[in-house]
């Protein structure tokens, strides 16, 4: 958008934080999506094609002298038995919870974020604690923990890197994991070759053995969960990511059968949005034809879902699919699903002094506020929804058939280390 007084704001600001202190518990994984790559983000994008923004190379280095700071506070989370971290920490004693397990989400969505940094500092260390921890997702154990080829449990046993369990899917929790096997291998073909060698194998068992049709609507894609190798018909708005990562497995391996998959998960998020009275998508539902509620019969019938969970949290991953089938095929229908998801989060998430979460999507003006604002709204809602309409530039998706950035799972955009894929 090239405006360099909100950029000179946000560097202000950025260069006062101390990274050391804070009364509330930290999340490791958030931290590392939200804080740290936004930094480093924006140290790619005014190092590189918005250079302009700020010439000033001293304050621009304050990002990356940043994002180094807050890594260098959050590193004792690995210092455990397997090197599998804690996630919660509490910064004023430099302790965690203790807990005994860590999530798949958690542990496999810190490796782009930590190696960029690592990769720009010319220091491994960061690079090596996350790339220790994923080594563990990547030859998981016991063998009992992989009921379906490349698909694995969602808990990790911190002190020793086995898996605790066999349940999980594409959906919250273990989601990340499985996108960023690809985008790995995006951000440096050589070096992460056996990241999407391990993604083929679970995309292929997914198509295989997870994706299901409604019974009422046999038109719609979804993708089931498991526990063990039993099927749950449950899904929700997290795991709408998954027809974007398709798509984007496709694109950069030239196998259209990943693309195709890929668009037909999209439209079956972009149907619980069609089919709700504010037009946004439920955070739960479900298509088991034995479970569906009594008083959702009809809405089953034609929607091929229904809703067990009915709140919207302003999450964006049908939107982010949308942009990848957008720039995938070029088809204005995209923008035209885009555009009608944005007037529906506007008009009815919109307040005075921002956006707020809301209780029920099927209500008339989305039932009661819940007054709160998550920040992936303007890290991804809203950017997906600006990238949509933009420009093609080198930092969109398939640019001229490469991919010269990499977006982690808050939508930051690096510049890949490798070649362009």
């Amino acid at each position: 958008m090239d405006l360099p007084n909100v950029v000179d704001a946000i560097l202000d600001h950025i260069e006062t934080i101390d990274y050391s202190e804070t009364n509330t518990t930290v999340s490791l994984f958030e931290t590392t999506i939200r804080y740290l790559a936004g930094m480093l983000s924006g140290y790619d994008l005014l190092t590189g094609p918005k250079a302009h923004l700020c010439p000033d190379r001293h304050r621009v280095r304050s990002l990356l002298k940043q994002s180094e700071a807050l890594a260098d506070n959050l590193k004792y989370a690995f210092h455990t038995p397997s090197g599998v971290p804690h996630n919660n920490l509490y910064f004023q004693n430099r302790s965690t919870d203790n807990s005994n397990t860590n999530g798949l989400a958690v542990t496999g969505t810190l490796v782009l974020e930590w190696t960029r940094l690592s990769d720009l500092l010319g220091d491994d260390q960061y690079a090596y604690l996350s790339q220790l921890a994923e080594s563990y997702l990547l030859h998981p154990a016991p063998r009992s923990s992989e009921p379906f080829p490349g698909l694995v449990g969602s808990k990790i046993y911190i002190s020793n890197g086995t898996f605790a369990d066999s349940n999980g899917g594409w959906s919250g929790g273990t989601d990340s994991f499985y996108e960023y096997l690809l985008k790995m291998f995006i951000y440096d073909p050589a070096r992460f070759a056996s990241y999407k060698d391990r993604w083929i194998v679970a995309a292929d068992s997914t198509m295989r053995y997870l994706a299901s049709h409604p019974k009422s609507r046999p038109d719609l894609t979804f993708l089931a969960e498991y526990k063990g190798m039993n099927l749950t018909l449950t899904s929700g708005h997290l795991t709408c990511f998954d027809g974007g990562n398709f798509i984007l497995g496709g694109l950069v391996l030239d196998e259209p059968k990943y693309v195709h998959f890929g668009l037909s998960l999209v439209e079956g998020c972009h149907e619980t949005y069609t089919a709700t009275l504010t037009g946004i998508g439920p955070e739960r539902f479900g298509w088991s034809n034995s479970s569906v509620p009594a008083d959702q019969r009809e809405f089953y019938r034609e929607n091929g879902f229904y809703i067990t969970s009915s709140d919207y949290v302003l999450r964006p991953e049908v939107i982010e699919s949308i942009y990848y089938a957008y720039r995938a095929t070029g088809n204005p229908v995209y923008r035209d699903w885009a555009w009608d998801a944005f007037k529906a989060i506007n008009s009815t998430c919109r307040t005075d002094s921002g956006f707020t979460s809301i209780e029920d999507v099927n209500a008339v003006d989305g039932g009661e506020p819940s007054d709160n604002q998550e920040s992936f709204l303007f890290a991804e809602v809203m950017k997906y929804l600006y990238l949509i309409f933009a420009e093609d530039e080198e930092w969109q998706v398939n640019h001229h058939g490469k991919n010269f950035w990499v977006f982690n799972t808050e939508a930051h955009p690096f510049q890949v280390a490798g070649w362009p894929i």
